[in-house]
């Protein structure tokens, strides 16, 4: 079982009126809410959370892209991926990843992941999102009659120019390159396992299964919803042919681990309840641009997972949220168990935790590090050790290249000896 700590890196100090003043979240929240200040406090509070969670056992850390929004701060998940690289020794740095549509060309999603691959000795996992359609169509204002196409293309582009060992010419509908030579090419060979961020829909399945590549559902609903979700990619498994090795799966789910139920809950019931009714608070009118889902995805039901302003959804208190297995929460032993039964129902290979959402403090984020690290990840790991083989992992050198000391000059360190 490989299991990997997720960060959104959202904006922790919303406005306590923030659902009922603002419409949206995402695409036209507004800038004055913005504090770079404080926004700085936060990024390196997530820093040092995703690397904390590599020392306490996470086999990988995840970033992702978002634009426009106070609910994900990472539009270069890249910027993110690079910070952390050096400092995090063994585990995969998971980019979940690059919108690879928005880039023009697409080439800078191969040469920028290739960077990071040979950085960090071979650990990068690299991820192809379509992207939300608040990220992609009205935030970049790309086409989504035109997209799913241009997504398409690209990932043809991106292969191609990872393991073709020669210059070559590529003539799209969307992109024409005369030349494609990348520098530097990656090191995992042919290239780094590919993971699919999907949302739900149901053409990403067959997809990622013709293609060998990693399904991630990233739900915010729970296992509950979670369960609809990976029957319907395991059903595809099956009407394909194909192997239902859990590792070809993985899910996203929210976790909070305390000593006693009434401690979590009044610990973590405020930063919950924050994530669903703040952050998840979108317009309608952004979630879903005509023409973004396909109609199959649309008679399934499978939506957006936001909530809509305009229909005033029930505020979701913390209660809601657990019952509804939004968030899985308790003590150790009780999360092992409803984690040990998310993945067996879900029959995943791959679980992504987040252990920061909403407006979680710094020190509460590390605590729940902690706990995960030391009293639920080793419960969980062997789930099936010795049945599958996980053809979706990384491959990194033996031997890697650690970060050195700092070394000053020799004035300064003359200076800092006197001091002392």
């Amino acid at each position: 079982m490989k299991l990997e700590m997720f960060h959104l890196m959202p904006y922790r100090e919303l406005p306590e009126d923030f659902a009922e003043k603002y419409r949206s979240v995402w695409v036209d929240i507004p800038s004055h809410l913005f504090d770079p200040e404080r926004a700085h406090e936060m990024y390196n509070d997530t820093l040092d959370e995703l690397e904390y969670g590599a020392t306490m056992g996470y086999d990988g850390v995840c970033v992702n892209e978002h634009h426009g929004n106070g609910y994900g701060m990472m539009p270069s998940p890249n910027i993110m991926a690079a910070s952390v690289a050096r400092r995090v020794r063994d585990a995969a740095i998971i980019v979940l990843g690059n919108s690879i549509a928005l880039y023009n060309p697409p080439t800078r999603v191969a040469e920028e992941f290739a960077m990071l691959d040979v950085i960090s000795g071979g650990r990068l996992v690299a991820g192809f999102p379509v992207g939300s359609s608040q990220d992609v169509n009205f935030a970049y204002g790309m086409n989504p009659a035109t997209f799913r196409d241009r997504y398409y293309e690209a990932e043809k582009l991106i292969l191609e120019a990872w393991t073709n060992p020669d210059v070559f010419s590529f003539d799209g509908k969307y992109n024409q390159v005369r030349y494609v030579n990348i520098w530097p090419r990656p090191l995992q060979k042919p290239h780094p396992p590919i993971w699919i961020p999907g949302g739900g829909s149901i053409e990403t399945w067959g997809w990622c299964l013709e293609k060998s590549y990693l399904y991630a559902y990233l739900s915010y609903s729970g296992f509950k919803r979670g369960k609809l979700v990976m029957d319907g990619f395991w059903k595809k498994a099956d009407e394909l042919g194909k192997e239902k090795n859990p590792y070809h799966a993985g899910f996203l789910q929210l976790v909070a681990v305390g000593e006693s139920e009434s401690e979590v809950e009044e610990r973590f019931g405020p930063h919950g309840e924050y994530f669903y009714n703040k952050m998840l608070h979108v317009y309608s009118g952004f979630q879903d641009a005509p023409g973004y889902r396909t109609i199959d995805t649309l008679k399934m039901g499978l939506l957006g997972q936001t909530t809509r302003f305009g229909e005033r959804p029930p505020f979701l208190t913390w209660k809601d949220l657990v019952a509804n297995g939004n968030i899985v929460a308790g003590t150790p032993s009780q999360v092992t168990e409803q984690l040990h039964g998310v993945i067996k129902d879900l029959h995943i290979g791959h679980l992504m935790v987040l252990n920061q959402f909403g407006s979680i403090p710094h020190d509460l984020a590390m605590d729940n590090i902690k706990l995960m690290g030391e009293r639920v990840l080793p419960k969980l790991r062997g789930i099936w050790d010795g049945q599958w083989e996980d053809h979706w992992w990384i491959k990194p050198l033996a031997s890697r290249r650690q970060v050195s000391p700092l070394r000053m000059p020799s004035a300064v360190s003359s200076q800092l000896s006197a001091i002392g």
